[in-house]
């Protein structure tokens, strides 16, 4: 190409971002530069803006229920959000909409600055660093440890590629790495079938972690542990803040009280309030319809 066509090029290029970021200037965002106004590159999550997830003005109805009503969140990168609130507030519908599960009626829902998750699928969504868990730990109980965790690796899930699959050292060493970080390394060789409740919830975070997502959502995680694995699963979350982003969905004040820098409360599909726990917890709207008195 020669250098005349390479600066039209250009120049051309400058021309659309400038049109792209005036355009998105004057939407209802406020002019904030998330999700227009910048290329994305493929298997890249753009942060530059200080946003690893971002949703505004999202909502969705079932049978006339407005689950999710104008609902506006971000998370920055490597924060570890939770989100509170009472039963049917909108926060596994929230999750859906984020994962692909459920489409929202109107909104925008953005992974960094350049990847609208409303034009991707559940399994993409997936592939594109935003691990799910839900409440229930979904483990191969008739697999060990370590063949959960094998299984969950970023491979050729091909019949071929699978039957002469052996993990090299750089895998090895990440599968050793988890194992310390999930507190299950003296269980490498346990069928997981035979793991505690939170031994299992632990194995799923593990095996979400072989998959190197950017964004955790982890739903209600520390239901049916006993005080001691509760207490474990908070320093593992600490462990992962910085690393990954997580949102936790948790009822359990205390664990909150351990975990949070920064609550969402949630309630009837919208953001009730905002800030640290003692915020929240001071909050009369939150004592209201959620904490009680």
């Amino acid at each position: 190409m020669t250098p005349d066509l390479l600066e039209q090029g250009a120049r051309r290029v400058e021309a659309h971002r400038a049109h792209l970021s005036a355009s998105y200037r004057s939407t209802a965002s406020g002019g904030r530069d998330a999700g227009i106004g910048r290329f994305a590159t493929p298997g890249e999550v753009d942060t530059t803006h200080g946003r690893i997830l971002y949703l505004e003005d999202v909502s969705v109805s079932f049978d006339g229920f407005k689950a999710i009503n104008r609902l506006s969140l971000d998370i920055a990168p490597g924060e570890l959000r939770c989100i509170i609130g009472p039963n049917g507030a909108g926060k596994t519908t929230m999750m859906d909409i984020i994962t692909g599960k459920t489409r929202p009626d109107e909104g925008r829902v953005f992974f960094g600055s350049t990847i609208d998750l409303l034009r991707h699928k559940e399994a993409d969504i997936a592939q594109l660093g935003i691990g799910r868990k839900f409440q229930k730990p979904t483990v191969f109980e008739q697999l060990t440890v370590f063949e959960n965790l094998e299984l969950a690796l970023k491979t050729n899930k091909g019949v071929k590629a699978s039957m002469f699959f052996r993990l090299d050292s750089m895998q090895s060493d990440r599968l050793a790495d988890i194992l310390v970080t999930i507190h299950l390394a003296d269980s490498v060789s346990r069928l997981a079938g035979n793991l505690s409740h939170g031994q299992k919830q632990w194995l799923e975070i593990g095996m979400l972690l072989m998959q190197d997502p950017k964004l955790l959502l982890l739903d209600e995680p520390v239901a049916g542990m006993t005080d001691e694995e509760t207490a474990r699963t908070a320093e593992l979350f600490l462990t992962l803040k910085g690393r990954h982003s997580l949102m936790v969905v948790e009822h359990d004040m205390s664990f909150i009280k351990t975990i949070s820098e920064i609550v969402t409360v949630l309630c009837d599909g919208a953001v009730l309030a905002q800030g640290t726990l003692d915020e929240v917890q001071a909050d009369e709207r939150v004592i209201e319809v959620y904490l009680g008195r």
